[in-house]
């Protein structure tokens, strides 16, 4: 489609290709390979010579839909489709790099993927040093001649840090490496890591992009070269594969990511606000509040501050936990992007599995409790809370 389509309208129509039968709705293709005309196209085909499906590991209309509506969303030249967000890192670590290379982490990213980083990738030869996610000067003191990747997420898991995407950008394009930026919280409805200077974008189409929490898809972002030439060549041969049927639950989830992306700001923000007066709390992390640390600058990259809402409860762990068996409404799952408001304590479930010198390095504390808001009423949500808030 042209690039001068909105995104609301893109969000709709990029990636549409009917078949003969001149379908409205995208078409669902459940199959595993596909028919040759004859032995030379196969063999053409398998080459690479020709364009067009060969088999559903690695080329499936309907995924193909998923691909090219989302690169025209974020504004990338390529897109490949994975089976959840944590194998499209995978896929970009190993699609990309090789034994002796190294990476630069944030502190502050999901616990499994500081596994993914600290534990398996280390296995093959892959080092990763873990710097803060906001201190720029850090970052560009851990870049060594090997150095390969700088990995991001903004706004972080759990605390919503704000990383400075422009200036990380500068320091991975002097070092010779890519900037790689995980999207999964704010989605392209509210930021675009490549327009800020970031080579490559993550998403866990788990969350936002599916927006009702019905299936697990991931994806990976960015130049032509870069992703065909090097993730989907892992993506082909390793297989961690978007099914068709993920891709076009997907695809329906996309159709209405600006209106939720916005309801879910909305109520994250005011939820926020309330949060902040509440004495049982005793710090509140939003991006859309003047409290947050770089709310200056979530105001520069982001259009609003999203959905996700993380705050301390005063009394530790044994509080924080109160407040979750308090919920009579709010789904207690670590998912988020959902319509329906989720909560989680990250220090016993996302982040559980690294060591506590980890979690106090990325300000995991047993008090925290992070919130997806949903789409509920903004009174239930906050009566629902509250019930928790009053027990401790």
């Amino acid at each position: 489609m042209s690039d001068d389509y909105q995104l609301e309208t893109l969000a709709l129509r990029a990636g549409t290709h009917r078949s003969q039968f001149n379908e409205h709705s995208e078409a669902l293709y459940l199959t595993s390979s596909f028919v040759f005309e004859n032995a030379a196209q196969a063999a053409a085909r398998f080459a690479g010579n020709e364009p067009g499906n060969i088999y559903s590991r690695f080329t499936n209309p309907t995924v193909t839909a998923f691909q090219e509506r989302l690169a025209a969303l974020e504004g990338a030249e390529a897109c490949v489709a994975t089976a959840s967000g944590m194998s499209a890192i995978l896929a970009c670590v190993m699609g990309l790099l090789k034994s002796g290379d190294h990476i630069i982490a944030s502190h502050s990213i999901f616990g499994a993927t500081v596994q993914l980083f600290a534990n398996i990738f280390s296995r093959f030869g892959l080092e990763t040093t873990f710097v803060s996610a906001t201190d720029v000067n850090a970052w560009q003191a851990a870049v060594k001649p090997n150095t390969k990747i700088l990995f991001l997420e903004t706004p972080s898991n759990p605390l919503t840090e704000i990383s400075d995407i422009a200036a990380l950008g500068r320091v991975a394009k002097k070092a010779g490496a890519w900037l790689v930026v995980d999207n999964c919280f704010c989605t392209p409805v509210l930021q675009r890591p490549l327009e800020f200077g970031a080579d490559i974008i993550i998403h866990s189409a788990t969350k936002y992009l599916d927006g009702q929490g019905r299936v697990l898809g991931g994806a990976v972002l960015g130049k032509h070269d870069v992703i065909m030439e090097g993730v989907f060549g892992f993506l082909r041969t390793a297989g961690p594969t978007l099914s068709a049927f993920n891709a076009w639950v997907l695809l329906k989830g996309l159709e209405t990511l600006k209106i939720r992306m916005d309801a879910h700001s909305a109520n994250a923000l005011e939820l926020a606000r309330w949060l902040e007066q509440q004495p049982a709390i005793e710090k509140v992390y939003y991006p859309g509040l003047p409290s947050h640390p770089q709310h200056r600058l979530a105001l520069q990259q982001q259009k609003t501050g999203g959905g996700i809402v993380s705050f301390t409860v005063k009394g530790g762990k044994q509080a924080a936990w109160r407040v979750v068996d308090a919920t009579r409404m709010i789904s207690i799952t670590a998912n988020l992007g959902d319509v329906k408001s989720t909560i989680t304590h990250p220090a016993s479930t996302t982040h559980g599995r690294i060591s506590q010198e980890a979690r106090d390095a990325a300000g995991v504390v047993d008090g925290l409790l992070r919130i997806a808001v949903g789409l509920e009423a903004l009174q239930d949500i906050k009566a629902d809370v509250e019930r928790g808030l009053k027990s401790v």
